[in-house]
Order: structure tokens, then C-alpha cells, then sequence
């Protein structure tokens, strides 16, 4: 499969939502992910990257570069909405897509590449794990505000 992989644009969004939506059972509103798009774009630590099969989204990621001063951490990116749409799944594109965020992430300075991930993806963090990502001994926390 000839999979081309690039950051998205604004044209991208609504494809990208509903790629995500199937793919975690989600709800996300198009305009409203339109929007965040929009005030976020010229952010040059917030990048969503997709991967296109013909004229088609099948893969997707968002990463968040952040850099900080202290030593052992300094720039490292965080990974959100790691998806294949499920038809495609089985066929090493995750690990393509996995590919060019490293690409991304070493011309971005990053150190190490974080993700959080659903318990219910089990074929993911095998994925994940073939890839060279470890478990933490951490918990991920969330308070609602």
C-alpha cells in the first residue's frame, strides 16, 4: 500500500474527526473540532499528522511537542488519537505512521515520545511495544475542571 503521510490542514479536519470518532467510539463535534483547529494551527507544537490512501485519511496522530527546562526531560513529545482505521489495520501502517513521528519528533529537538492509550487497546500496545515503547510504573491521572 502506497500510504503518504503528512501534517495536516484545516481541510483535513473533518475526515480527521470522523477517522477518530470511529476508531474510539467517539463523539466529536466537526465544527467544533474545526475551530480548536483553526486558533491552534500556527502552533508549531501542535501537529496533527495523517496518513492518505488514495484521497482517503486511514491513520492519524496528534503530537504535542513540549519543551522544558529540566535536565532528563527537556523536549519531549506526548502522542494523542494513534489510530488506523480498522479495515487497515494489520498492514505495519501504524508503524509507518510511527516512523514519521519519530522523523518529526528528532527535527523537533524531542528526547523521548510519550502516549497514553485506552486499556481496550490491546492489539495497539502490542504495537506500541514492538515499536520500542515501555510501559511506566505511573498512573495517568484526569480531574475534570
Amino acid at each position: 500500500m502506497d500510504i503518504k503521510f503528512k501534517v495536516a490542514t484545516i481541510d483535513d479536519v473533518y475526515d480527521i474527526v470522523d477517522l477518530t470518532n470511529e476508531c474510539f467510539f467517539e463523539k466529536t463535534d466537526k465544527e467544533y473540532a474545526r475551530k480548536v483547529f483553526e486558533q491552534t494551527k500556527d502552533d508549531k507544537n501542535q501537529i496533527y499528522v495523517i496518513g492518505r490512501l488514495n484521497d482517503k485519511i486511514i491513520a492519524h496522530t496528534k503530537i504535542t511537542i513540549i519543551p522544558t527546562m529540566f535536565e532528563g526531560m527537556e523536549t519531549y513529545a506526548i502522542l494523542n488519537h494513534v489510530c488506523v482505521k480498522e479495515e487497515y489495520r494489520r498492514h505495519k501502517i501504524a508503524t509507518h505512521l510511527l516512523d514519521e513521528i519519530s522523523k518529526i519528533c528528532k527535527e523537533k529537538g524531542c528526547i523521548s515520545i510519550k502516549l497514553w492509550s485506552g486499556n481496550f487497546r490491546k492489539a495497539a500496545h502490542a504495537c506500541y511495544k514492538d515499536y520500542g515503547f515501555e510501559p511506566f510504573e505511573c498512573g495517568f491521572f484526569q480531574k475534570q475542571l
